[in-house]
């Protein structure tokens, strides 16, 4: 099973009401489900928690897997653990010192309370944006994106770098099983060397895919100007959106709106 269909489009072929949106439809809410959290004030759970049920119930409807989609999307987690800093610089009343060498770290209630935000908001951030990479086929996203007019040269570069990945990750796949052909494993003893051993052949190992890669695309590219390759792309027009889509669209950018509007009057 390929890379493609055993993670990336594993949900694609679901039937679900999510999957029928168009990719426009999808991509918009999306971002306006991103902006609504950006702009929530620290610490208003509730608007918080109101945009997360949302973004869930959109889950339960697209039939993907709750837990399939709060699993991976901790993978932000450590990313969002760069904003701890505001535990110590962000003024407020101190909960907690903590001595380090000749200097005290002081964790104050301002500063908690913002990290914590941002942690939460980065959670659920990442889980909206694999709701729409699982419901929508990674092509449909791109002609919604450029039927959003996103410029052509973006739409290209995306395209190439997701087709190809999978040319990529066929490369390693080779020099690994090459790796493992040259290794022997004597009974009741480690394989392999020092560490440092092991990192200059995975060092070697790299370069190799560079250069294989950098080959490999150079005969792609040849191939594709042979066929008539001319530097833009080729795409169907966007159709019109239904009516249901427009509803849904108007419905989900309202319940954005109204979610920071409350946060901000309440």
């Amino acid at each position: 099973m390929s890379l493609s269909t055993s993670f990336l489009e594993r949900y694609i072929n679901i039937a679900s009401p999510i999957h029928d949106l168009d990719a426009r439809v999808k991509v918009v809410l999306t971002l306006s489900f991103v902006l609504a959290l950006a702009l929530v004030p620290p610490g208003i759970w509730w608007a918080i928690a109101l945009l997360a049920l949302f973004l869930w119930w959109t889950v339960l409807q697209a039939r993907v897997g709750l837990s399939f989609i709060l699993g991976r999307s901790l993978v932000a987690l450590p990313f969002a653990l760069v904003a701890v800093t505001l535990t110590f610089t962000r003024p407020g009343a101190p909960l907690l010192q903590i001595p380090v060498g000749f200097a005290t770290l002081t964790i104050t209630d301002e500063g908690l309370l913002a990290f914590v935000t941002i942690l939460v908001k980065s959670w659920l951030s990442v889980q909206a944006a694999l709701v729409l990479t699982t419901t929508t086929h990674f092509t449909d996203l791109l002609y919604g994106l450029q039927g959003l007019r996103l410029p052509t040269l973006l739409v290209g570069i995306l395209s190439f770098a997701y087709r190809y990945l999978f040319v990529l990750v066929d490369e390693a796949q080779r020099l690994l099983r090459a790796r493992e052909c040259r290794s022997a494993e004597l009974p009741g003893r480690r394989s392999g060397r020092s560490t440092f051993w092991q990192a200059a052949v995975v060092g070697r190992m790299v370069g190799t895919l560079f250069l294989r890669a950098y080959e490999r695309s150079e005969r792609i590219y040849v191939a594709m100007l042979s066929r008539g390759y001319d530097g833009t792309l080729r795409s169907r027009s966007a159709r019109a959106l239904s009516s249901t889509e427009r509803g849904v669209l108007a419905l989900g950018l309202a319940a954005c709106a109204a979610v920071v509007l409350g946060a901000y009057i309440v």
